[in-house]
């Protein structure tokens, strides 16, 4: 059986890859930044839900840290030069998880709402003290011109740089969320109580699986920049948080894929709705809404329930034959 689970998995990924790898054989420059941005925020999504659906820490300042991926590449960029974009990438990242490791002592042991509201609160900070300071990071201007250098110039190398990136974060907070490790992490969401009786340390888990993802969406938003060759206040605010969340909600957050889904489905349906409407705000409000509504497990939750009724009742049709 486990053979079995193996083969699905490499046949899912082996598509996946080569779904996404061949739209640049489309040679259109809009359906690459769609994919692009399709790849990163998914990306950002089921690192997001390595928190939430797993752990079930709720974080509405994930933004932050996705800003600071940004803001790392922008504000290298600006003052160094464009041929430091890449250590400016990684800038960003060593910075959100020294970010991340020292909230995580101060706001992990509130807990619960206390420390939704929390991480809201710093979000909502660190997007003032950028909005404000507008001599340093460009204020609500944000900064432009963010094209990374050399061959990556080109929008098909660094599509496929952002492919292989996204494809290895994915890969390992999969491996994560089926190790041992993962396992800890689904049991602190059920009962914390029983992992301390068991002689795990709970808040030890969470501030690790809260620095893994705050670190992957610093890479998601300094991605980000390279493919809008820009950054902006918004990164850090908390609509930023809000729409990963939405993401991993419409998905599915009891599935690992079901969040990249959810990236997938609201990027499609923003660009098609926003280009036909000036109300398309509210239209995807309401379709968000319904959505969710009418598929309270996520799309791939109730995909998975659908496929195993279908199963189940196959099984019940060849006993009575």
């Amino acid at each position: 059986m486990e053979a079995v689970d193996k083969k699905k998995a490499a046949a899912f990924w082996g598509l996946f890859a080569l779904i996404f790898a061949l739209v640049p054989a489309a040679g259109n420059d809009y359906y690459l930044t769609i994919a692009n941005r399709i790849l990163v925020w998914g990306m950002f999504a089921v690192a997001f839900n390595m928190l939430f659906g797993v752990t079930g820490m709720l974080s509405f300042g994930q933004a932050l840290f996705s800003g600071l991926g940004g803001y790392g590449v922008g504000m290298t960029v600006k003052y160094l030069g464009k041929a430091w974009f890449l250590p400016g990438l990684g800038l960003g990242v060593i910075a959100a998880a020294l970010v991340a490791y020292l909230l995580g002592y101060l706001i992990i042991r509130a807990g619960g709402v206390f420390f939704t509201i929390l991480t809201l609160a710093f979000g909502q900070l660190a997007w003032q003290i950028t909005f404000r300071w507008y001599n340093v990071t460009g204020g609500d201007d944000g900064i432009q011109g963010l094209v990374p250098p050399g061959i990556l110039s080109n929008r098909v190398v660094y599509y496929y740089f952002c492919l292989v990136l996204v494809l290895g974060s994915i890969w390992f907070l999969r491996r994560l969320a089926d190790s041992p490790q993962g396992l800890v992490l689904r049991c602190v969401r059920q009962n914390p109580s029983r992992v301390r009786f068991l002689g795990r340390r709970v808040r030890r888990n969470q501030r690790r699986v809260y620095l893994i993802s705050s670190v992957f969406a610093a890479l998601a938003g300094g991605l980000m920049a390279g493919i809008d060759s820009s950054i902006h206040t918004n990164m850090l605010n908390w609509t930023t948080s809000g729409q990963v969340i939405l993401m991993s909600v419409l998905g599915g957050i009891h599935q690992f894929f079901g969040p990249f889904i959810g990236a997938g489905v609201i990027m499609i349906i923003e660009d098609v709705v926003g280009a036909r409407t000036e109300y398309w705000s509210l239209i995807i409000g309401l379709v968000m809404m319904t959505m969710v509504l009418a598929f309270p497990r996520g799309l791939v939750g109730e995909f998975a329930l659908l496929k195993a009724r279908l199963k189940w009742r196959a099984l019940e049709r060849a006993e009575r034959s």
